[in-house]
């Protein structure tokens, strides 16, 4: 028997090669130019062009690895089969790489491409051994060695084809995922070629007995060779299992990043969009319009008494209303008109290159939409919007401005009574309003960072115009417009709700002075009055709160008066009632402020325990000598005396006032002519 022997570089250099052509076969398709690739001449030379390589692999390998084996002198090949077995890889290898490149790839498909690319290269390598002819020696084969390696050709075969058919779309561009797939394309082959080596032995044609040492070593050869093939191909299975795995988890990954980014821009409720598209959608829209010079309409829509749905039917039903309202004016939208939500109730329509003509037109259209009425949970809800128009550039080149000032059309069509469109103008009117929506806005960041102060205006008493109180008047520290008083923005801050904490601030800014003031014994500054709005004398935490405050700052509480308007006080009678009785067991002292404009009686103020009555300035503000005012005056005057309160008057600004107030019996005066709301330093300087 023949003994093989190999020269490793060469086994090593054949290695290389398999692995070299293997990778050119799967380069093939990313070679080709775009432009011809769904052009069925090019499938066809990429699957022709693919067999030829991985043929040519196969080849290569087997011929090189026979030079590696050392062979006896006088051997020669045999052309014919030789060429055959050429012919038999080059078709095997191109008719599974067809069946790999069809659209899916069913295990049958699988399998039978595996099948015919392991014995594609099992052809080839017995063909080409069959070829090979040694003088005076016989091959003879061991059947279940030969069987081994067949199975290696179709194994490994069969997990590269399924690979590359299941990343080719993903990573298969990747160079070092084509590497791996040749890697393990190439062991495949070089573990075939090998593995039928080893099956293989070559007898002189008078044996001896020391063939079977040979063929113990031999068998040795065999199965270290099947091992590390094997080993090599578990290990490429798993990495590729991994892998596939890792692929899965980033698909998983990147769907759910598409599908958190598109909810980041759409409305969870109306699936709208938001505010967020509107930022971007907006940049791009205006960097079209100012290339071509067009115009777009921003229709800034509103549904009117919103609030007074959730309030009777309930915030499921308002909802629900949203969502019809949404979907209604969605659906006449023309290919040039988008719909977000923007808020609460209120959603923006934006047309793109539109005249002022068109968008009223569209304004009309959606108001008829609207108001045919819904149907939500056998409840028929009639409601009507009110829009508001801006045309970018005309009133805004940016989306605040726009946004702005369609927002002050809407409200402006809101007090023409509503149900109705506004186009913005630059009118006083509307100017004002936009300016209380910008006050409001700087609002919110005024009571955060607390850009309030209290000026102090005092009163007098009449006859000795003796210092006896002063009254705390809120001011706004504005960082743009300067001091403000509090008709600039005191009915924002209602409206908005922030009014309740101004105003704790004001009673403990209220409550710190009274403690200086306490320690410094400057009595005639007692007491100090703060005024209440309705919403806060409401305000279930009136009363901790300022239990709190006497406690912190250990101070008497019939140092502090609360100012309760006439028409809060009136408001709810009963109510009304018991805060005063609860204020007056703390020992707080009640005035009533601006009184005379409400719908109070003496019958009523007879029952609340109040110590002061205010007078409003309107009273006094035309005073006239035997005038109606001096007689209404008088009756006040008389009748809460007899009540046994004081009376205040507001607003006294000449000497002609305070000399009728003086003769009327008025027991205190404050007003412009005495003294104007200063700060508290001002105020100590001049009454100390």
């Amino acid at each position: 028997m023949l003994p093989l022997h190999y020269d490793v570089d060469l086994v090593i250099g054949s290695i290389v090669i398999s692995i070299l052509a293997c990778y050119i076969a799967l380069s093939v398709e990313s070679a080709i130019p775009r432009n011809i690739k769904n052009n069925i001449s090019y499938q066809k030379v990429s699957i022709l062009l693919s067999g030829f390589f991985f043929g040519i692999a196969i080849w290569l390998m087997h011929f090189i690895g026979m030079l590696a084996c050392h062979l006896p002198s006088g051997y020669y090949f045999d052309y014919t089969l030789t060429i055959v077995s050429l012919l038999i890889a080059f078709i095997a290898s191109s008719f599974a790489v067809w069946l790999t490149s069809q659209a899916t790839l069913t295990t049958p498909k699988l399998m039978l491409g595996s099948v015919l690319m392991g014995l594609g290269i099992s052809g080839m390598h017995y063909l080409g051994m069959m070829g090979l002819i040694i003088d005076g020696y016989s091959s003879f084969y061991n059947l279940l060695i030969v069987t081994c390696s067949v199975l290696i050709a179709i194994f490994g075969s069969g997990i590269t084809f399924w690979l590359l058919f299941k990343y080719k779309n993903a990573v298969l561009n990747k160079s070092w995922y084509k590497l791996l797939l040749a890697v393990m394309m190439a062991f495949t082959i070089v573990g075939m070629h090998y593995t039928g080596m080893a099956a293989v032995s070559f007898h002189l044609n008078s044996a001896t007995s020391a063939e079977v040492v040979v063929q113990q070593n031999q068998g040795i050869i065999f199965f270290l060779i099947v091992f590390v093939t094997s080993l090599v191909l578990a290990v490429s299975f798993i990495i590729t299992l991994l892998e596939q795995r890792l692929e899965e988890r980033n698909k998983e990954l990147l769907n759910l990043n598409k599908d958190l980014a598109s909810q980041a821009l759409q409305d969870n409720l109306t699936k709208l969009p938001n505010r967020l598209f509107l930022t971007e959608y907006a940049n791009l829209l205006f960097s079209q319009q100012r290339l071509s010079r067009g115009k777009s309409a921003f229709l800034y829509i509103d549904i009117d008494r919103f609030k007074a749905v959730n309030d009777v039917f309930g915030h499921h039903i308002g909802d629900q209303l949203l969502i019809q309202v949404a979907n209604r004016i969605h659906k006449q939208l023309a290919s040039n008109e988008k719909l977000m939500r923007i808020g609460g109730d209120e959603f923006l329509l934006v047309i793109e290159d539109s005249t002022i003509e068109y968008a009223t037109y569209t304004a009309e259209r959606t108001h008829q939409i609207v108001q045919e009425g819904f149907l939500i949970a056998g409840k028929e809800i009639n409601m009507s919007i009110s829009i508001g128009i801006a045309i970018f550039p005309e009133h805004g080149n940016n989306l605040q401005d726009l946004m702005m000032n369609a927002d002050s059309a809407m409200l402006h069509s809101k007090k023409q009574g509503r149900n109705t469109y506004s186009i913005f103008g630059y009118s006083d009117v509307q100017s004002e309003s936009k300016s209380q929506t910008k006050l409001i806005n700087d609002l919110y960041k005024a009571v955060e960072e607390q850009q309030f102060t209290l000026f102090y205006q005092p009163k007098f008493i009449t006859n000795t115009e003796e210092i006896c109180g002063v009254e705390a008047l809120i001011r706004w520290n504005h960082p743009i417009h300067g001091l403000l008083g509090p008709n600039m923005f005191i009915h924002g801050a209602e409206k908005t709700g922030l009014i309740i904490q101004m105003g704790y601030w004001a009673l403990e800014q209220a409550c710190k002075q009274i403690q200086i003031w306490e320690n410094a014994n400057q009595k005639q500054f007692f007491p100090l009055a703060v005024n209440l709005s309705a919403i806060q004398f409401e305000h279930k935490h009136l009363f901790s709160i300022l239990e709190n405050l006497f406690s912190r700052y250990e101070i008497k509480s019939d140092r502090l008066m609360i100012e309760i308007t006439e028409s809060t006080a009136m408001h709810n009678v009963d109510t009304s009632l018991r805060s005063f009785l609860r204020l007056r067991q703390m020992g707080i002292k009640l005035a009533i402020d601006d009184f005379g404009t409400g719908h109070s009686s003496f019958l009523y103020l007879k029952q609340l325990p109040v110590d002061e009555l205010k007078i409003d300035r309107a009273f006094i503000k035309d005073l006239e000598q035997n005038s109606k005012d001096e007689i209404i005056l008088e009756s006040i005057v008389k009748l809460a005396t007899n009540l046994g309160l004081i009376v205040t008057a507001e607003g006294v600004e000449t000497e002609f006032q305070k000399d009728v107030l003086k003769r009327l019996g008025c027991h205190q005066l404050q007003g412009f002519l005495l003294g104007k709301p200063m700060p508290v330093e001002e105020l100590e300087k001049r009454h100390c």
